[in-house]
């Protein structure tokens, strides 16, 4: 892979250009030049990491928690991780409770 416009980026990881930039106030990525007509470009590996974020954002982390966890230790992120787990599998139940609830209302009627 080449280095890829901000376009191309957003395009590719179906990401907003404002959610990029918003990745680059925090301080989580940064483009890595410019093309002739000034468009930014992302290398390869910032591109990656922008579609790790993205899968970070997906199941629910803040940016703020996504700059914790992306460069950390892979030991120190693990209890991070468990707990977003754990909040959605407690998700998960309330959604499947609610799902039996719309099943019997239906079956009522």
């Amino acid at each position: 892979m080449q280095e890829a416009t901000l376009r191309e980026v957003c395009a590719k990881y179906k990401v907003s250009r404002r959610a990029v930039q918003g990745y680059e106030k925090a301080g989580i990525v940064k483009p890595t030049g410019k093309n002739k007509m000034g468009y930014l470009l992302y290398d390869t590996a910032t591109q990656e990491r922008i579609g790790i974020i993205r899968m970070y954002q997906d199941i629910g982390f803040s940016v703020r928690e996504i700059k914790e966890i992306i460069d950390a230790p892979k030991i120190s992120a693990k209890p991070i991780l468990e707990k977003q787990l754990e909040k959605l599998k407690k998700e998960r139940s309330r959604i499947e409770e609610q799902i039996e609830i719309l099943y019997d209302l239906i079956q009522k009627r």
